[in-house]
């Protein structure tokens, strides 16, 4: 075989879409619904961010690399970022956005799954934040307690 066969490979590459979804920009416009959701560890051991440490684990860290890993591969159905997160507190903000328009009725359904299925076994197991919490957590596999409030922003009248 000559060396040059593969010469005109450029022609064939596809960027994978995991890779392309990282480099897109959050536009909210793009998203019809908007939550504020505020969380906390649930059987919590520590009693505010900066006790994590103790247990080796580097919270801003952990939640940025799992988030961005989350839009990458969910980026087509949801975002997530963080609003807040005070390490002199108990708990953390969340701003999730959906591509889906979300219904009243199933928001806590929908918020439940993007929550308990896509992101906190990532936190969980991926970042050990299951040392964060007590045995009750544990046997549950229950990382966070949480709530959220639906966001919208109010069109100014007249311009």
């Amino acid at each position: 075989m000559k060396g040059d066969f593969f010469s005109n490979y450029e022609k064939f590459i596809i960027v994978p879409l995991e890779e392309q979804n990282a480099k897109q920009e959050f536009t909210p416009s793009d998203y019809p619904s908007h939550y504020i959701l505020t969380l906390s560890l649930y059987d919590a051991l520590i009693e505010n961010w900066n006790e994590a440490a103790k247990f080796e684990i580097d919270i801003k860290a952990g939640l940025e690399k799992v988030l961005e890993e989350f839009n990458r591969k969910h980026g087509d159905h949801y975002h997530l970022q963080v609003l807040e997160l005070d390490t002199d507190k108990p708990y953390f903000v969340l701003a999730f956005s959906s591509k889906m328009k979300i219904e009243s009725e199933e928001a806590d359904s929908r918020i439940a799954y993007v929550l308990e299925i896509l992101l906190s076994n990532h936190l969980y197991v991926g970042q050990s934040w299951y040392r964060l919490i007590g045995d009750k957590g544990r046997i549950k596999r229950q990382l966070f307690s949480y709530s959220f409030k639906e966001y919208y922003v109010m069109e100014s009248a007249g311009v």
